[in-house]
């Protein structure tokens, strides 16, 4: 039998369920990594990269359309919806939003194993890359797979907020992310007024990144909007 070896991100709450299809899918040797809700979701897959996504709909914090759509801002890796929700209306939508396929709970492991056969095959055959992994700018260094960071060949040793955060940051260098907008993936949705956390956290991730924090080379802050990492 051939075993494989990608990465999938399993987005389900139901704690059960999640089991059993990380246990059928390390059963052919893929590598499985969880979440419970969304904004777990959006951190594991800013602090590391993924071959494939199988996400259910009723998500606690968040529809998983939703998530579906904002993954589909910036990968177009496969994903799979796992959900109870069998409404043709309600499949052909999230299809519509790039699903690329769409499993009713309950289902066997076998079904689950062959869609994803199925997706890892389409995917192969459009010759799409692999997610990128190293992120650079000037002497700032990133790897998101391996989640280390170093600048001008040291290593930096940032806590998991501060990776996630610079990870956002390095992966849309060049670009101005609002402050609403960073909070929202960094800590999750219900976080999207504390601007004094962001604040604070940038301040200590501008500690450890700039050699004067005071006058930041690669963390930039757009006054009255947000921030953005330099491009060069």
């Amino acid at each position: 039998m051939e075993q494989y070896h990608e990465t999938v991100l399993v987005v389900e709450d139901d704690i059960q369920i999640r089991n059993f299809i990380c246990y059928a899918l390390k059963a052919e040797g893929f590598r499985c990594i969880t979440a419970g809700n969304a904004a777990t979701a959006m951190k594991q897959l800013l602090a590391e990269p993924a071959d494939m996504m199988l996400l259910d709909l009723g998500l606690p914090d968040m529809d998983g359309g939703e998530v579906l759509k904002k993954v589909r801002e910036w990968s177009e890796m496969p994903v799979i919806i796992v959900s109870a929700r069998d409404q043709d209306r309600e499949k052909a939508a999230v299809l519509d939003m790039g699903a690329d396929d769409y499993l009713t709970k309950p289902f066997s492991a076998t079904e689950l194993l062959a869609r994803i056969r199925v997706a890892l095959r389409h995917l192969y055959r459009q010759g799409l890359p692999r997610p990128q992994s190293v992120y650079r700018v000037g002497g700032l260094e990133l790897d998101v797979e391996k989640h280390t960071a170093s600048l001008d060949g040291e290593p930096l040793h940032l806590t998991p907020m501060e990776f996630s955060l610079m990870s956002l940051l390095m992966k849309n260098a060049g670009k101005v992310l609002t402050s609403g907008y960073l909070l929202k993936e960094v800590w999750g949705v219900s976080y999207d007024s504390d601007t004094q956390a962001l604040r604070a956290l940038m301040a200590a991730l501008r500690r450890k990144v700039e050699k004067n924090p005071a006058k930041p080379r690669y963390l930039l802050t757009e006054i009255g909007v947000g921030y953005r990492m330099a491009d060069e």
